[in-house]
């Protein structure tokens, strides 16, 4: 599809179409001011006017033959280029109306395109570079709107889904806050063990309403840039301190290998959130006790960041890990999932700072790479 898009226009059957008809109306008008000059010469013209007019006016032959001389026989090479001249338009207007066609051909593909019609889009042999070119347009509109579908589809179950499941941790809470408040006496070890529960059901409530907040965040949010000079070591500095205690309840480290004198240009606030995306993601879904190795450099004028974790993607889930409302673990009850848009977010947050964001994975390892322009872009 790409190859198609890029396809140098081939209009060479058009062109030569419309030079061999400018050519062929040239040459009829040529031929004929020649036969008619011709006609002119041999006295044959003139004879068939005035058995013309004898006959149509019923005129006498010299009364004809006079009428002929005065009216017409001096001003006959007037006549003659006036019928050219009438002969020439016509053609011309049969030019146009070829030219009229290849117009409403082209204007019928785009009401395809716009009305969305399932209509096949064809167009003259000659047209065919264009038709090339619409169809590449309308399947790219159709491959878009089925993405959004799925994308909002994706969305309205995961909405679903969260409001299911707000219920259980909704549930757990009330019923434990109702079992010490019947129960003011109720012995103090109980009453903590209660308390315990039903703050991490509170954390698990917080946390889905949180995902429902990020899927309408990212459908409202216009998303604007307000960039200056960053320290990408502190930056990666911040980040880890501020998920270690998730990392320290899974026996994980955080290790950032990068010099103190990288800076990048870009938005501090979006940059963290694109970074903090790809570290919740490595924490929830790397090994326990593992490293997550941060790696920050300069290659070829571009700044590269590595997110480097133990623990594989499969194949097949890689070319979709940046989709919307995408999660790797399909279970909508994981307490580790979210709502799957992260990694969606992260990308977008790069791509918009003129980045870009790839993962792979290989021998038991998921590398998240970030590459951001060293110099600034406006």
């Amino acid at each position: 599809m790409k190859n198609n898009s890029r396809r140098k226009a081939d209009y060479s059957k058009l062109k030569w179409k419309i030079y061999l008809k400018i050519a062929l109306i040239t040459i009829i008008a040529l031929v004929t001011v020649a036969f008619l000059r011709f006609l002119a010469g041999s006295g044959k013209l003139g004879d068939f006017i005035v058995s013309s007019l004898q006959k149509v006016f019923s005129m006498s032959p010299d009364d004809a033959y006079r009428f002929y001389l005065m009216n017409i026989g001096l001003k006959l090479d007037y006549f003659i280029y006036a019928a050219v001249a009438v002969f020439f338009i016509i053609l011309s207007r049969f030019l146009l109306s070829q030219f009229a066609k290849y117009f409403n051909e082209i204007s019928n593909g785009l009401d395809m395109l716009v009305e969305n019609r399932d209509d096949e889009i064809s167009l003259s042999p000659e047209m065919l570079s264009m038709e090339h070119k619409l169809r590449t347009i309308k399947q790219t509109l159709e491959e878009r709107e089925q993405e959004a579908r799925s994308a909002e589809q994706r969305k309205n179950d995961l909405v679903a889904y969260l409001a299911h499941d707000i219920k259980t941790p909704l549930t757990s809470v009330i019923g434990y806050l109702s079992l010490l408040d019947e129960a003011p006496d109720m012995p103090i070890a109980q009453k903590a063990n209660y308390v315990h529960i039903g703050l991490e059901k509170a954390y698990r409530l917080e946390n889905l309403i949180n995902e429902l907040f990020e899927i309408a965040r990212y459908n409202l949010q216009t998303i604007t840039l307000s960039k200056k000079d960053i320290d990408l070591h502190y930056m990666l500095m911040q980040l880890t301190d501020e998920i270690y205690p998730q990392l320290a309840a899974h026996g994980k480290t955080a290790l950032i290998h990068a010099t103190d004198d990288l800076v990048v240009h870009g938005d501090p606030d979006k940059l963290a959130r694109a970074f903090n995306n790809i570290l919740k993601n490595a924490v929830s879904y790397s090994e326990d006790n593992s490293v997550i190795d941060i790696t920050a450099n300069i290659r070829n004028d571009t700044i590269v960041i590595e997110f480097r974790n133990a623990g594989s993607i499969p194949e097949d889930k890689l070319l979709t890990i940046f989709d919307k409302f995408y999660r790797l673990n399909e279970a909508r009850s994981s307490d580790d999932g979210g709502a799957g848009l992260g990694l969606a977010i992260a990308k977008e947050l790069v791509v918009l700072h003129g980045g870009d964001i790839k993962a792979e994975s290989e021998n038991g390892c998921t590398i998240f790479t970030v590459e951001l322009p060293m110099n600034r872009v406006n």
